[in-house]
């Protein structure tokens, strides 16, 4: 028997396992990618907000307070950017999908070549190619979507995507900024408790970047090494400028 002879199970086979595995990969580095993105900033601007304002001022409740402050506002900040993101995503997907809608409608043999010419691309050809062309094409959501993921490379976001990557961050920040103004709770005074927030803040920046970096597949001590090097940075700056305003 030929190939085109059975060219159903051959369509489903080509697009839709491959289709369902690459989306669950793509919601999971969303995810992470937005959790990477909150904790981030999380441990390391309050970190050096509160090592700033420790060179400054002498009262441990005023460098929570304005912690809290910061914390707060950077959590919506950057909650709402990570929805306004994600909303766009989804205003780009919606926008490709009904062109790519009327152009099946209008020039079908143009975007049906266009099928054919993908497949050729992962080196289907004669029969084979005809047949697996013929059953994308035969359903027009089905065409729409193939040519959406194929052609585009997109992929659908989920209704919820916006409101979660938006606590996500939010949250995220919110975990991580609440690791170095910790310390000012506790009855010290403002060098001990600098020093007891710069202790944890390495140690959470170390732990991060070497997590990030066994998820992003890149060497583990040196992503920790590199995290940990711009908290490091970051609020050695923002001390020495305050000391040095505050004269």
């Amino acid at each position: 028997m030929s190939e085109a002879s059975d060219p159903l199970p051959l369509a489903p086979s080509l697009s839709r396992p491959r289709h369902h595995h690459v989306e669950r990969h793509f919601s999971g580095s969303e995810i992470v990618r937005d959790i990477v993105l909150g904790m981030s900033d999380g441990l390391t601007v309050p970190f050096a907000l509160a090592a700033g304002l420790s060179g400054a001022v002498a009262d441990s409740r005023v460098i929570l307070v304005a912690g809290t402050a910061e914390l707060a506002a950077g959590a919506i900040a950057m909650g709402l950017g990570g929805y306004m993101a994600a909303r766009s995503e989804a205003d780009t997907w919606t926008s490709e999908m009904d062109r790519e809608g009327r152009e099946v409608e209008e020039i079908p043999d143009v975007e049906q070549e266009e099928v054919r010419r993908v497949f050729r691309d992962w080196g289907v050809s004669g029969d084979a190619l005809e047949s697996a062309t013929n059953a994308v094409c035969a359903d027009k959501e089905r065409w729409v979507r193939f040519m959406m993921k194929e052609e585009l490379g997109l992929q659908e976001p989920h209704p919820a995507r916006a409101r979660l990557s938006a606590l996500t961050i939010g949250g995220s920040y919110v975990a991580g900024g609440a690791i170095p103004l910790a310390p000012y709770l506790f009855p010290a005074t403002v060098p001990q408790a600098l020093l007891a927030s710069v202790a944890v803040t390495m140690i959470a920046l170390g732990i991060f970047g070497g997590t990030k970096g066994k998820l992003t597949g890149r060497p583990v001590l040196r992503e920790a090494a590199r995290t940990m090097l711009v908290g490091a940075l970051a609020s050695g700056a923002a001390y020495g400028l305050a000391r040095l305003i505050a004269g």
